[in-house]
């Protein structure tokens, strides 16, 4: 039975499954907020293609979005962040058995 925690886990995991996903979040991580056009500049993808892979941050929780019209200011969700840091780092930290299946 799958449990929340392994379900966040998966959802982080699917959400930084993109290459372009992941370099979004290392932009990101190192600045207090950005805007749309701000990270659109910084990738040589289309602005829908940009959109999306926001969008897809923001539901996993990642990352979190405000109007400030016409502009849209992205920025680390932190709360989340940390869990995500936490579930990952509790996940890569259990050993694998010393013997393993053979063919």
């Amino acid at each position: 039975m799958t449990t929340i925690k392994e379900k966040q886990l998966a959802r982080f995991a699917k959400a930084l499954g993109h290459p372009t996903r992941v370099l979004i979040m290392n932009y990101l991580v190192n600045l207090n907020a950005c805007y749309f056009g701000d990270i659109h500049a910084e990738l040589p993808i289309a602005k829908a293609t940009v959109s999306q892979h926001l969008k897809e941050l923001r539901e996993a929780g990642l990352i979190q979005g405000s109007i400030e019209a016409p502009k849209v200011k992205y920025c680390v969700n932190k709360e989340n962040w940390a869990l995500a840091q936490a579930l990952f780092t509790e996940f890569f930290a259990q050993q694998p058995p010393k013997v393993c299946c053979t063919k």
